[in-house]
């Protein structure tokens, strides 16, 4: 998209935050119109994609202190100490959460937006002189649809809103996170077009459909449709792990109690969801129950598995494992799921297709959310010029292959998966008409 003059209010600059479920990103913009992306540096080089975590323990000697860490740091930090560690991840998925008020860490209380704004807080400090003089405008993305049971959106900005002010942000305005992906794609269009984006973060896949057209020398922009669902890569991995991972850990057996033949609590398994619960569930006490089975199960070697993956805290390598599978499986039509860890080893070949059949409900969910953003917009697909399609779970072959039969695969495009939205909030600051794509709290 070409460079236009500052949105009314932004002459101090704009920031562009792309909070997502699994890794934040952020971008600013310079009078050029040219968008620059935040970097963090690490241990393993500078990074742009800063993870959504958060850790807090107790300093040794001083137990009413507390350490806090963010991004990979805390997962570093969770991974060394998990049982003195209080680990936070994927948090994007409570803001729009009427039953999420509190949580209560070392002794203080935490809502929603005190975790929002302690994370910034460390992201800021880990960024350096790149965010030592923010601007005073934020662009702040977020999706169609919020996670979880009956979200409450309004609810989840407001507590967004709180936590921004806190940071200094005096004129804090939020955007449709594949509208904002729309205009990271723009710059590439050469001809007028009507654009379908699809974002696919970790908590939600999100869909836009934007109309870009040629005025004065200048491509300008028209919304005419969003939809979203709750489901994308999170869900993805947990239908590999309750596939793969958890039948050998003994979901689907059974255990003795007296005379009778019991099923094994699926609760156990659940925790797999994400994989810090998992030290969740080492702490409960359904720890002590699970002990137990390894007596009572009729296949007590896959209860022991359980038990050593929770008691050694093998969960965040157990997800590496995950990504590596999936992404080798985008990329060949077998791929062999392997994790190792200690004496437990679960080692087996997969089909794409096997694959494909497991996340079947949330490929029809996604494909749904499609057609409300084409009946939103009145159009068909025969309508749509182009197909932009971001976020890890786009390389999925199942997820491009959807879009292929809708649209045809020649009008599909991919690109900028980690960077297009908060690239895309930076370049919409530098709209003439800001409160076109944005609107503010209330």
């Amino acid at each position: 998209m070409s460079p236009r003059r500052p949105a009314s209010g932004a002459a101090g600059g704009v920031i562009g935050i792309d909070f997502g479920t699994t890794n934040t990103v952020i971008s600013t913009i310079d009078e050029a119109g040219a968008a620059h992306l935040v970097t963090f540096p690490s241990l393993e080089g500078d990074i742009v994609a800063f993870g959504s975590a958060l850790s807090f323990h107790a300093p040794e000697g001083d137990p009413t202190g507390r350490v806090v860490e963010a991004g990979p740091w805390a997962i570093e930090a969770y991974v060394e100490e998990p049982l003195e560690t209080r680990f936070i991840q994927s948090f994007k998925s409570y803001a729009a959460s009427p039953l999420f008020q509190e949580t209560r860490i070392l002794g203080r209380r935490y809502q929603f937006e005190d975790l929002l704004s302690t994370f910034f807080l460390r992201l800021r400090g880990h960024a350096g002189a790149a965010m030592a003089n923010t601007p005073k405008t934020a662009i702040v993305g977020r999706p169609v649809n919020f996670a979880g049971s009956r979200p409450d959106p309004a609810l989840a900005v407001a507590r967004y809103q709180t936590a921004f002010a806190r940071l200094g942000f005096e004129d804090i305005r939020y955007a449709y996170e594949p509208v904002a992906a729309a205009f990271f794609f723009a710059r590439t269009l050469v001809a007028d077009a009507t654009v379908l984006v699809g974002d696919f973060g970790g908590g939600t896949s999100d869909f836009s459909i934007v109309r870009f057209h040629r005025q004065g020398g200048e491509i300008r922009s028209t919304a005419l449709a969003n939809a979203g669902v709750g489901v994308a890569g999170d869900a993805f991995d947990y239908r590999i792990i309750d596939n793969l991972v958890s039948p050998q850990l003994g979901r689907g057996s059974s255990y003795k109690a007296f005379d009778n033949i019991l099923p094994i609590p699926n609760r156990y398994f659940t925790a797999f969801a994400r994989w810090e619960q998992l030290a969740l569930l080492r702490a409960s006490r359904d720890m002590r129950d699970i002990r137990g089975l390894v007596r009572t199960a009729l296949e007590p070697a896959k209860i022991a598995r359980l038990v050593e993956i929770l008691d050694h805290n093998h969960g965040y390598h157990l997800y590496q494992a995950v990504s590596r599978f999936k992404e080798a499986l985008s990329s060949s039509p077998e791929a062999t799921f392997l994790f190792e860890a200690g004496s437990v080893r679960i080692e087996r070949r997969v089909a794409r297709d096997q694959f494909d059949a497991w996340i079947a409900p949330e490929l029809a969910a996604i494909e749904t959310a499609v057609d409300e953003a084409l009946g939103r917009a009145a159009l068909g697909p025969e309508a749509i010029d182009r197909v932009f399609l971001t976020g890890g779970s786009s390389f999925v072959p199942a997820v491009r292959r959807l879009f292929a039969r809708r649209f045809g695969e020649a009008k599909l495009e991919s690109g900028g998966e980690l960077i297009s939205i908060a690239s895309g909030l930076a370049y919409m600051g530098h709209e003439a008409d800001l409160d076109q794509w944005c609107e503010r709290a209330g």
